[in-house]
Order: C-alpha cells, then structure tokens, then sequence
C-alpha cells in the first residue's frame, strides 16, 4: 500500500524526484530497504543501481573538486553486502554511504574525472525484480568509460559488475538536479598550513643539496594554491617566506585566523640511508618510539636556536594546555591523521607505524586539530630526488587535500547524527 502511495504522489509531482519538496521529511511507517548495489560499465556510460524493497523520493547531483556524484535518499535501512573491492569501475574509484542529517541518507560516489548525469530514474518492482534506482552517468568529455570487466561476475555475494552486453532500459523523464548553494566567504574551513623551519633554522640537509625551509615551503605554496582552487576552504600560512618563527607564534597565528586544521609540513632525515617514507605525527607528551622522541626533541630545539625555550613554561601554564589538547582536539587530530595515512599511503611509501606520537611544541593548540606531516626521508637517495620533482609533490598534495575532503565530510557527518 505504501509503495502505491509514493508511486502516486511521485507521479502527481509531490516530490518531483528531489529533496526540495522532501527535505526533512520523517516517515511514519518502518524505513525502506536497501538490498543490494550495482554497477555496470557499458561503452557509452556507467550506470550505478541501488535495489530497493519499495519506491523512495530522492535527488541526484554533482560536485566538482574533486569530482563526486553525490545521491540523496530518505532514511533506510542499509542491507546491501559491502561494495566490491574492486575499483575503479568506469571513472568510479570509491562508493561511500552514510547518514547526512535527519531524514536523509547520502551515498557519494568518488571519481577520478568531472562527469554529467545522463539519466536517473527508478524503476517499479516487475517480474519478480525490487525496486531500482538507477543512475547513468557520461565523462564530460565526452569519451566513453573504460571497460574494466568483460563479462558478469559475482562479488560479495549478490554484488554485480554488470558488463557492456547487459540491456539499457530507456531512461524516464524523472531527473532531479540541484545546484550546490553558495555559502558565504567565513563559512568555508580555515585551513593553516606551517612550513617547518625557516630562517636561522634551516632544518634537515637533503643528499642533493636543498634544504627543508625551502622545501617546505614549495609544498605548503602548492597546497595553498591548490586548496584555494577547490573553492571550499580558507588557507593560512605561518611563513610565505624564508624567515624564522617561534614555535608558539606559529600556533598564535593559527589561533588568530580561526584556523580549523593545521598541517605542518617537514621532511626527515636519518643516518641510515635506507630508511624512506612518509609519516604523519600527533601531540602526546608520551613518545610512540625513540625515533619520534629524538625528532620531537630536534623540531622543539628550534625555539632554542632563537633564545627561547619551551621547557622552562611554568607548570600550571603548560598542563593546562595539555589538559586542553588531549581531549576532544587531541581526538580529532587523531582521525585527521589517519584520514591523512589512508590516502597518502596510496601514491607514497609509508614509514612502518606510520601514524606516531611525540611532544611536538608545534602541534600543541588547545583547540585546533593539528598533525605533522614527515613527507619523506632527504637522506634517502630515491626519495631525495622525488621530493624537488613537480609531479611527485602534485601527488602529494593531492592526497593531502583528498584527506582533508575526507575529514570534514565526517565531521559533517557525525555533527548532524
């Protein structure tokens, strides 16, 4: 009976297929199902179906940096098996879903290029087949998906990859699209970014002869540029130039700008030349290893190079900071460093125990989740020579932003749980 209901206010143009007219709503009666998830890759677009147990109201659209296809739905009850692990399928990389205010249920397909909706529609119950969403989707270019399988496979029980001989059903007219809403300049994150060391201090000595204030602050530029050009955060930066700047200045000018994340960018350096990888660090007065302990020793000795030294703040000053750091920042830095790990370990090798603890002076702000991120190893012959190239610093920063995406997303989620 419910079903019928839906299908007919759907039909008289009650929800138009869009939240607009469904925002907010509550069902009174038990959630609908989502039972299964498809995808298939044909050679002229990718089509993505969620099976239902009844007809549901919803919206499709997209968002651009980085390029998402993002489907909204009323609350339901997520029955469908894990997606397959075996991704890209088409310019899709990764499927995610997840509660996104009360009412609605949100499931964002991440791709790797910019695409237009060519079709979205469901399809009633028919034949013994569920309800189905469909959604097609076209590479803005123009040029058809690559075809990653050649004929229908199974994955995680009852999940498909449907292969370019499965039928195309004719879209239907319903097609919903809703454009992004502008949001003022201060609603957009604050995100500061520190480039270690910097003038009297010139850090690590790479085996090419640069030196990390000069590397990192190649980085933290490029990031900035980079983040500014998503056109959804704010960029600080502690230093746009080569000079020297007391640890606690560099969280004061944080402080000062609202910031909501602080990365602070080094790059490490060891006898050994075999040691390379990158590694991402949060406060702890408590050293994960002794390896983090003597590079925590040798970033705080900076203040001392400049005649100021962290270790002689009077007690009741300094616990009450780390009282204030280890709670709820302490945990957030926590997530945001292992947002950060995932995704860089995708284009970059990973120092083992990648994610570590130390008494960074720098990353001790009451009230902003700040990390630190070793980008790699200048002692290292390879990684030396990787760090100066144009191409592998773009991949990098790439997965930084992808990470930072990532992180506010889930902050977005959890706050409207």
């Amino acid at each position: 009976m419910r079903l019928l209901v839906l299908a007919f206010l759907i039909s008289l143009g009650v929800f138009s297929g869009a939240f607009g007219d469904f925002g907010g709503f509550a069902p009174a009666f038990a959630a609908p199902e989502v039972r299964d998830v498809r995808f298939g890759v044909h050679p002229e677009k990718t089509r993505f179906v969620i099976e239902l147990n009844e007809v549901v109201p919803y919206r499709a659209f997209t968002l651009p940096d980085p390029s998402r296809v993002v489907v909204d739905l009323p609350e339901v009850n997520w029955l469908a098996p894990e997606t397959p692990d075996r991704f890209p399928i088409g310019p899709i990389m990764a499927m995610r879903q997840g509660r996104f205010e009360a009412g609605t249920m949100r499931v964002v397909l991440d791709l790797d290029r910019p695409v237009k909706i060519a079709g979205v529609f469901i399809l009633p119950a028919k034949d013994g087949k569920p309800v189905r969403f469909v959604l097609d989707i076209l590479p803005l270019d123009g040029t058809p998906p690559s075809l990653t399988v050649s004929a229908p496979s199974r994955i995680n029980g009852t999940t498909q990859i449907f292969a370019s001989d499965t039928p195309l059903v004719e879209p239907q007219p319903l097609i919903a699209r809703l454009k992004p809403r502008r949001k003022p300049l201060e609603a957009y994150p604050m995100i500061v970014i520190d480039p270690g060391h910097g003038g009297v201090d010139p850090g690590g000595l790479s085996l090419i002869g640069y030196k990390e204030k000069a590397l990192t602050l190649e980085y933290a530029k490029a990031l900035r540029d980079m983040l500014l050009a998503t056109k959804r955060y704010r960029v600080t930066l502690t230093r746009e130039d080569d000079r020297f700047i007391k640890l606690r200045d560099r969280i004061a000018i944080a402080q000062r700008a609202g910031g909501q994340l602080f990365i602070s960018l080094h790059a490490n350096t060891h006898s050994s030349r075999k040691i390379r990888g990158a590694s991402v660090y949060t406060v702890s007065e408590k050293a994960s290893d002794e390896e983090a302990a003597r590079l925590a020793e040798s970033e705080n000795a900076a203040d001392v190079l400049a005649g100021i030294n962290l270790s002689h703040q009077p007690d009741d000053v300094r616990d009450i900071l780390l009282d204030l750091t280890w709670r709820e920042t302490k945990n957030l830095s926590k997530q945001f460093a292992d947002t950060m790990i995932t995704e860089i370990g995708h284009v970059n090798p990973l120092l083992p125990n990648s994610h570590r603890f130390a008494g960074f002076a720098v990353l001790k702000s009451p009230s902003i989740p700040s990390i630190l991120l070793e980008i790699g190893y200048m002692s290292h012959p390879t990684e030396a020579k990787n760090l100066r190239l144009p191409a592998h610093r773009r991949k990098i920063i790439k997965s930084i932003i992808k990470s930072i995406d990532d992180y506010f997303d889930w902050q977005q989620m959890v706050s409207r749980s």
